[in-house]
Formats: C-alpha cells, structure tokens, sequence
C-alpha cells in the first residue's frame, strides 16, 4: 500500500429531530446561526433557532446568496464580531455552509481574508462550528473547503483543514420540502463528487474510494425515487448521507474538470453550482474517457450491475451515458442555450476556467484553454 492520509471530518448527529443534541454540544454564549431568507420563510431554522437560543443569545444573519459574495462573507463575519459570537452554525445548503465555515475561521483566527486564499494557508483556530446541511448534495459539511464568489465573477477558495466543522447534522426531514429542479440539481452535484473523487489524479486513497463508490451507489440508486416521491424519508436520507459520503470523498481526493468548468458558468450567469456540473459532466468525461478508463468502467458496474461481462471501453462509455440520462430524467435542462449561455462565449468560458488552477491539476488528463472552449462548444 502506497503511503496516503485521510482526514475523518466532523462528528454526526444522524436522524430526525437533532436540534436539541446539538444545542447541547455548543458552548456557553452567543451563537451566530447562518442561513438564507428562503428557509427563514420556509420554517425550515425554527428548530434549530428554538433550542440553540433557548439556552443563549442567538443573532441570525439570513443574507446568504446563492454563490456568496466576499462581500456577504464579510458583512456575516463583522456581525458575528459585533456580538462577540463563541459559536457558529450553519443551516442551509452550500453557500450558507461556505460562509459559516470562513466566518467561523476569520473570527477565531483574526486573520485578513485575502492572506488564506488556496490550499493549507489557513492554519489558524477557528469558532466552534456546525454543520446542518438541507440540501442532499454539496456535502459542504463535510469538507475543509469554503468557495466564495470574488470580483468579475471569478470564484475563489479556501481548502485547509481548520474549516472542517466539530459537528455535522444529517436529519432528512429538512430536505422533504426541496423542489425537484433543487432535489437533482443538488443529487447530480453529489454524484460528480464521488466520479471525480475515485479518478482525482492527486490524492485518490483507498478509503476515499470506498467513500467515493458507496456514495454513487447511494445517490444513483435514489434520485429519481426523491424526484418523483419527495416525501419518501428513506430515499431522503441515503441521498443526504450520500452527498455525505461524497464530501468525506473529495475531502480528500479533490474534484477536477467538470467543477473547473462549471464554476466560471456559475460566476458569469449565476446559475446553481449542480445545475452547472450537469451541464458539463458528459463533455468532460468524454474528454477524460481514455486516461480514465479503467476507472470508469469500475463505477460502470455500480450503476448498472449487469454491465460487468463487458470490455473496459464499453463499461466505462456506458458510465457516460448512465450518468447524462440520470441528470436528463432528474429534469434538468442539459444544453447551455436552455439557461441563456451563448456560443459565443466559449472562449470567455474557458478563458475563466484556466484561473481554476487548484482543481485542473486533479483531472485524469491535461484541459487546456482550447480543450475548455470544445468543451463549452459542445454543450451549447
């Protein structure tokens, strides 16, 4: 066995109706609770709001955006500096969580934003921090990794682990009321993390492989079941522990092409971070097929186990072709021109996803700027 570590994640409180356990694991004084306005008025924080400030002072900041701004993650962090928060958490998807985890790092550090942008700058201490995911999909709560959106669109990341949270909460009743264009958005998201965790070229390890293939199984098995029976709990929670999963996976063998293409799509149009993989999964699997054969033809036979008989080429063609149906039956529109993307921005496009540096050098194979522009060509 070649030498490789592996990072655990946070703690989990796994299950229905967590919000008093973990009201219980935080620290005397007030508690910045981070989230959006939609869940304020989808009721979806009122559990959590009620236990956590019933023993302490609880200052809600509801201004999270989808792609938070460094702007938002500053005004979050200047509150929690006002009130002199011992504690953060987090109850949202991915952008709540990416706030709550930086701010939680910037308050307990005193460190300048623009100092810890990368890979493992950030070693400072950070607030005691929770994690309560309500979306199945970026498995934010699991990782060390906070990505922001910064001027013109460009998005930037903090990858270190301090950010990694002490407690995570999987508690599926929060996800039943997702609509089903957020329910595959968010499920096709998890699934690029476990495909691009097991072939990352930087890292891939075998407990992230194992993380990475019992996540696909999870999340393949059951995401048109929570598209098409959003009140079904069990296909709810494997879905949220198979983002779970995922985001343990790629924690540790990071994602590559498909988020390096996707996020320009999101900086530049502000579409969903899973709607954007989608977009672009097929393409760059295409390009990635030969340099990772092998291991797609491995993933092939756990989204369709009869496949196993068949050559490595036809496996792993088949994984492609799998995985674009899933996200076509999931409902997403799969063409850039569906969500006002012109031809005639590929070279923007791919201008933009060459500063996705930290994440290109984790393909199977070499995009470069005129690959990314074919890419974005073909799925216009």
């Amino acid at each position: 066995m070649r030498p490789f570590t592996f990072n655990p994640g946070p703690r989990l409180l796994a299950g229905p109706d967590q919000a008093v356990a973990l009201a219980e694991k935080l620290p005397p004084g007030p508690c910045l609770l981070v989230t959006d306005a939609e869940l304020i008025r989808l009721g979806l924080t009122e559990a959590y709001r009620g236990a956590i400030g019933a023993e302490r002072d609880l200052i809600v900041f509801e201004a999270v955006e989808a792609d938070p701004s460094k702007e938002t993650l500053l005004a979050a962090t200047e509150v929690g500096r006002q009130a002199a928060v011992t504690s953060l958490v987090a109850v949202g998807g991915g952008s709540p969580m990416d706030v709550a985890k930086l701010a939680a790092y910037l308050l307990g550090s005193g460190e300048a934003l623009d100092d810890i942008w990368g890979v493992n700058i950030a070693q400072g201490r950070r607030l005691p921090l929770a994690l309560v995911p309500t979306t199945a999909g970026t498995g934010s709560e699991a990782t060390p990794i906070s990505v922001i959106t910064c001027q013109g669109g460009v998005k930037l990341a903090v990858n270190s682990p301090p950010l990694i949270a002490d407690w995570a909460v999987l508690d599926a009743s929060l996800t039943l009321g997702l609509p089903g264009h957020v329910t595959a958005a968010t499920g096709i998201d998890a699934i690029v993390h476990a495909v691009e965790a097991y072939t990352s070229a930087r890292l891939k390890n075998p407990l992230s492989d194992a993380l990475a293939r019992e996540a696909l199984r999870l999340l393949s098995t059951n995401l048109l079941t929570v598209i098409n029976e959003p009140r079904n709990v069990e296909a709810r929670s494997a879905m949220l522990l198979g983002a779970h999963l995922a985001g343990l996976a790629f924690s540790n063998a990071p994602v590559a092409g498909v988020h390096a293409l996707a996020y320009p799509l999101g900086g530049l149009h502000h579409l969903p971070h899973g709607l954007t993989n989608a977009l672009m999964l097929r393409h760059v699997l295409a390009h990635n097929l030969e340099a990772a054969r092998e291991l797609y033809a491995e993933l092939a036979e756990i989204v369709e186990p009869d496949c196993a008989g068949q050559g490595s080429q036809a496996r792993a063609a088949l994984l492609i072709d799998r995985l674009d149906a899933l996200a076509s039956r999931s409902g997403l529109a799969l063409r850039l021109r569906d969500h006002g993307v012109a031809f005639e921005e590929a070279p923007r496009l791919a201008e933009e996803a060459m500063k996705q540096t930290r994440l290109l050098v984790n393909n199977p194979c070499e995009i470069s700027q005129s690959d990314a522009q074919r890419l974005y060509e073909a799925a216009w």
